[in-house]
């Protein structure tokens, strides 16, 4: 990994407007709302948060998939909304994408050599040997082998494990600068999840690729990122490094997702973890102040309830927006 920005995300909004009988006004759903990190080349971070909290739409947010409401999402120092239909089909190609049910993301009409051809030949690879080249060497590379055994073999025959390390080959079919995982591995067995994050982990160091992880499980991430983001209302609440944030964790939310975490240890079976009551704040009428006051016992009555806190640094690299820290 080297400090050059490959990713820069400022101050990021996705909102989705909502309207009654097609016509009238309801509101938005801030869905990303303000969100700011970097990403340097070769590093993976983790964006881990609650189901509803906005990780998907700020990645497909960042793979283009979604305009942005407002801030800019910069790729190489470059805004990808600025580039224009061919910008954003060479931007495309430089970011691969995993997505969460691999089965669902593979056509079952085609077999995986046609699968991982067809991004090459929308792209402009026209030589019949090249493409070759590139769908064998994907193959071997997320150890589909012997490659002939599998090139024929459509989606439904193909294990779950298999399926996934298809999209995984499709996601670096084009030799991209930066995958975005979106829960890779959560519709997975106990038994693959492991191989999955080892291979994607292999994948990353072996073309210095930036990753980005998104998931709900902390106890996957240690061993697969340099970061953790946390996120909670379309906000990132903490970021700072693996061992930094699991050790000395700052913000009252993240302190729950920690404590959320199953303990395989059967004498703690019967230990009491206290974890907040309520449910994640509505998108549409996100509360004011802290979005997580709601639900925080730490909260700093006519501040938390009323004022947005900003990013607080109160150890070099570890950032969160929390009063308590103020």
């Amino acid at each position: 990994m080297n400090n050059e920005i490959l990713l820069s995300v400022r101050d990021l909004r996705t909102w989705f407007e909502l309207r009654r009988w097609g016509f009238l006004r309801v509101g938005f759903v801030r869905a990303v709302d303000g969100v700011n990190f970097e990403l340097r080349r070769g590093e993976a971070i983790a964006i881990v948060g609650e189901s509803g909290c906005g990780k998907s739409t700020l990645a497909r947010t960042i793979l283009g998939l979604y305009p942005p409401t407002g801030g800019e999402v910069l790729f190489n120092g470059q805004r990808f909304d600025k580039l224009g239909s061919r910008g954003m089909r060479e931007y495309r190609s430089q970011v691969g994408y995993v997505q969460q049910d691999p089965y669902g993301a593979l056509p079952s009409f085609m077999n995986v050599h046609r699968i991982l051809s067809e991004p090459l030949l929308i792209n402009g690879v026209a030589s019949k040997d090249e493409r070759e080249r590139r769908v064998r060497q994907a193959l071997q590379e997320v150890k589909l082998t012997p490659v002939e055994e599998f090139l024929p073999k459509f989606p439904h025959m193909l294990s779950g494990g298999q399926q996934q390390r298809v999209v995984m080959a499709r996601a670096m079919i084009l030799e991209p600068k930066l995958i975005v995982a979106d829960e890779p591995v959560s519709m997975l067995d106990a038994s693959v999840r492991v191989e999955i994050l080892e291979l994607l982990r292999g994948l990353q160091r072996a073309h210095d690729l930036g990753v980005i992880y998104i998931t709900h499980d902390l106890s996957t991430v240690r061993y697969f990122t340099e970061r953790i983001f946390v996120m909670y209302g379309a906000k990132l609440v903490e970021k700072a490094g693996v061992n930094e944030l699991l050790h000395n964790t700052l913000h009252p939310y993240s302190r729950a997702l920690l404590a959320a975490i199953p303990d395989p240890d059967p004498e703690n079976a019967a230990t009491f973890r206290e974890v907040p009551s309520g449910e994640p704040p509505s998108l549409l009428h996100p509360p004011s102040g802290c979005r997580f006051h709601p639900r925080c016992q730490a909260i700093i009555r006519d501040l938390c309830d009323v004022e947005e806190p900003p990013e607080f640094e109160p150890k070099k690299g570890h950032l969160v927006a929390c009063w308590l820290y103020r």
